[in-house]
């Protein structure tokens, strides 16, 4: 394959494509309501204490981490892929590009709803039943219901069927999907079987944590419009908020300023009566060597002394004696 076709794939989509969204069908509903009996009848086989329950204790007596101890460490790290946080990051991370790809926001929303789903169903019914684990079991053949516990059914397992099961539900191809589909079946079924591995579930737990994930990808059609509502109503949203930037981006640009055409400058009175003096004479039809007579310099207004005129503008004063020195002997 070469290297722009896989980079073309990478690339952003110019238009939003036309995804067939799953409808809630005749067949997936009849899927739906057996896995729900089955969900039951695992319910009511734990609360009833039957065969199902000594099957916990004989897997939990046989101790198969201690059957097969150098599984333990790879299982220790493969059992991750069940955890919520790490797989719910993965999966967001790729989910969030797909949606960037995509012009859509839909597979981000899905998985919002499906871990939702998740986190009220197999919440409520963990803290409602109140199971203990293996390792805190009190009564060999017990139940160790209503005791305080939260592992009944498993979250490692239901987390594993919904966050890679979501990927198979998101798929845009038939062929995509069926893979998606094998994948994620494999890590959800390893990851339940690793934990009885590990002794940290009962058998009962695996399956009815199985039987939660897969009621839950079951049921998304039926929350599809919701998450078109969803959707558009942040659609809706941005756009709101873009209208809103525009008007102050334009209120914030500087204005331009038109420019004034330069005016020559005015001369004044004191430049009126100053003389002109005109270039050497190529237009009087002299030569360029021969220059002009000099004219004598008049100096400009404001350049000119001012004129006293003689004698003094005091009005005389009759009533006064002029002073006169007195005579002043001849020295001999």
């Amino acid at each position: 394959m070469r290297t722009d076709r896989i980079f073309a794939r990478l690339d952003r989509e110019p238009e939003p494509p036309k995804i067939e969204i799953p409808r809630m069908s005749r067949h997936r509903v009849v899927l739906f309501g057996a896995t729900m009996a089955f969900y039951l009848a695992i319910v009511v086989a734990v609360l009833g204490s039957s065969w199902l329950v000594e099957l916990d204790w004989k897997v939990m007596l046989y101790r198969p981490y201690e059957q097969w101890p150098q599984l333990h460490a790879f299982l220790d790290y493969f059992v991750v892929l069940g955890q919520r946080g790490p797989t719910a990051v993965m999966v967001m991370a790729w989910l969030g590009w797909r949606s960037w790809r995509q012009h859509t926001l839909r597979p981000l929303l899905t998985l919002g709803a499906a871990l939702l789903l998740l986190n009220m169903t197999v919440g409520s019914v963990k803290l409602g039943l109140g199971r203990l684990g293996p390792h805190y079991a009190t009564q060999i053949g017990s139940a160790e219901l209503f005791a305080g516990g939260d592992i009944f059914p498993s979250g490692h397992t239901a987390n594993a069927v919904v966050t890679w099961g979501i990927l198979a539900y998101l798929a845009t191809t038939p062929r995509a999907r069926r893979w998606l589909s094998v994948i994620s079946a494999m890590v959800a079924l390893g990851v339940g079987a690793t934990t009885v591995y590990l002794g940290t579930h009962w058998v009962s737990d695996v399956l009815l944590g199985w039987a939660a994930g897969l009621l839950i990808l079951l049921a998304l059609p039926w929350f599809e419009p919701l998450i078109a509502r969803a959707e558009a109503f942040v659609f809706a949203v941005r756009e709101k908020v873009r209208e809103r930037r525009r008007p102050r981006a334009s209120a914030s640009a500087p204005v331009p300023v038109p420019a004034v055409p330069a005016m020559p400058p005015q001369r004044g009175h004191e430049e009126d009566d100053a003389p002109v003096r005109e270039p050497v004479g190529v237009a009087s039809g002299r030569g360029p060597g021969r220059p002009l007579p000099a004219r004598p310099y008049q100096p400009a207004r404001s350049e000119r002394p001012p004129v006293v005129p003689a004698g003094t503008r005091r009005p005389p004063h009759t009533e006064r004696t002029p002073r006169t020195a007195p005579a002043r002997p001849l020295g001999g």
